[in-house]
């Protein structure tokens, strides 16, 4: 089975990897700071930009579509090589940063709950009524 857009996976991987280390040593860091997210949306991106000029074929976007799905499941396998314990060790700011993170977006959620519309209404199903 041929998968096309490999290639331009593979450019917007060693760009996210090259930018993240860039990122890493301006902040002082010996690490690649956000290389797959950064390589992500680059593919996100260029995908786009190439769609929009025509420049992309259909057998082409439906490969980009298939690495653009499989780019979930590498990140999650990524993060989870991480040494969390290490991270720990090395100061509550990571469990800072984590804690209020996750209250953000609890916060975030309950507002977009509240403040939603439902135009869900279910017009035109039959109403059951019991005997």
């Amino acid at each position: 089975m041929i998968i096309y857009g490999t290639a331009l996976l593979a450019f917007c991987h060693l760009a996210g990897l090259f930018l993240g280390d860039l990122l890493g040593s301006a902040i002082g860091v010996k690490t690649n700071v956000g290389g797959v997210g950064i390589a992500m949306l680059l593919l996100i991106c260029l995908r786009l930009w190439l769609h929009r000029r025509g420049w992309l074929p259909k057998e082409t976007e439906a490969g980009v579509g298939f690495w653009g799905a499989m780019y979930i499941p590498v990140v999650v396998a990524m993060a989870a090589n991480q040494n969390v314990v290490a991270a720990l060790k090395g100061g509550p700011v990571a469990l800072l940063a984590a804690v209020g993170a996750a209250a953000i977006c609890a916060c975030c959620i309950a507002v977009l709950v509240r403040t939603g519309r439902d135009d869900t209404a279910f017009v035109g199903v039959p109403q059951f009524e019991e005997q």
